[in-house]
């Protein structure tokens, strides 16, 4: 049953509560919006903490970021043109969500990518998360820089800044934020241990195929390039890719390309029902991932 316009601004209340609370945010940091009509959007208002908001704080602005209603005293987030820009070059999106978590920003700022597949559900969920190049916020700059990643995958950090989620509702857009930070955890912890253990080309493709299987919503490289010549998306090393594609950003990380010339749907021509909830997918097959991967 589709939620009303009042539920789905509790449920952005109660997002902005978790991403507070899990100090993803400081102050009055990041934003939050829900496509609730082809031109109607409800977005967290500027200036105020995410982690104390009522229902009465969120506004609703039109496909261009114009106001269309909002109670006295609220106006808009400013980074609202870079929600919109997603909208607009992916359809299937229906909301996104912007925040500052410590490790994540902390890869950010370093100007490293989170690339290598350490974990099975990172691996599954996000593939990988590439950096969109600096933009001052609050102007289209930031969105102009997110928008070349849009067609690839459903998350970016943004230099120096933090990172960006969407995805098919808020909750799936808001788990997938989780789901960056702890990859990002992870994968600084595990480096001050000596370095992470990444899987092989083979177990890559094994979670891959998992995906597809599932029939799990968004982008991702295991439905950009099949395996090639032995190669997946992870380390294919630009093989599958197009000339065209070597210009594009983030393809130094070897995750961009055109499909390799086959299909990313059941090898056997039945395509899989697409999934309604990415992280709900993710913590069901978790034990099927281990199991075929031959790991406890």
């Amino acid at each position: 049953m589709a939620l009303n316009e009042y539920e789905i601004k509790k449920m952005i209340c109660d997002v902005g509560k978790r991403i507070y609370d899990r100090n993803m945010v400081a102050a009055n940091d990041g934003n939050i919006s829900v496509k609730i009509s082809d031109n109607e959007f409800l977005c967290t208002p500027t200036g105020v903490s995410k982690g104390f908001m009522t229902p009465e704080y969120i506004c609703k602005v039109d496909a261009q970021g114009n106001v269309l209603q909002a109670n006295k005293g609220f106006r808009p987030s400013s980074e609202i043109k870079m929600h919109m820009r997603v909208y607009a070059k992916r359809p299937d999106v229906g909301a996104v969500v912007h925040a500052h978590p410590t490790y994540a920003t902390s890869f950010a700022i370093a100007g490293i990518p989170l690339t290598q597949p350490i974990m099975p559900e990172a691996v599954i969920a996000l593939g990988c998360v590439p950096i969109a190049p600096y933009g001052t916020p609050s102007t289209m700059e930031i969105p102009d820089a997110v928008e070349p990643y849009l067609e690839y995958f459903d998350a970016v950090l943004l230099e120096s800044h933090g990172a960006l989620t969407w995805s098919t509702d808020l909750m799936a857009a808001y788990m997938k934020m989780e789901s960056v930070e702890f990859y990002a955890q992870l994968l600084y912890q595990s480096k001050v241990l000596g370095g992470p253990k990444e899987f092989d080309e083979k177990n890559i493709e094994k979670l891959y195929e998992i995906r597809r299987k599932f029939g799990m919503a968004g982008k991702h490289p295991a439905n950009l390039c099949l395996n090639k010549d032995g190669k997946n998306c992870h380390n294919c090393g630009g093989a599958c890719h197009s000339e065209d594609y070597k210009q594009f950003p983030g393809y130094q990380y070897d995750f961009v390309g055109k499909d390799c010339g086959t299909s990313a749907a059941d090898p056997q021509g039945e395509a899989p029902a697409a999934a309604n909830n990415d992280a709900e997918l993710v913590a069901q097959i978790t034990k099927q991932v281990m199991a075929q991967l031959g790991l406890k």
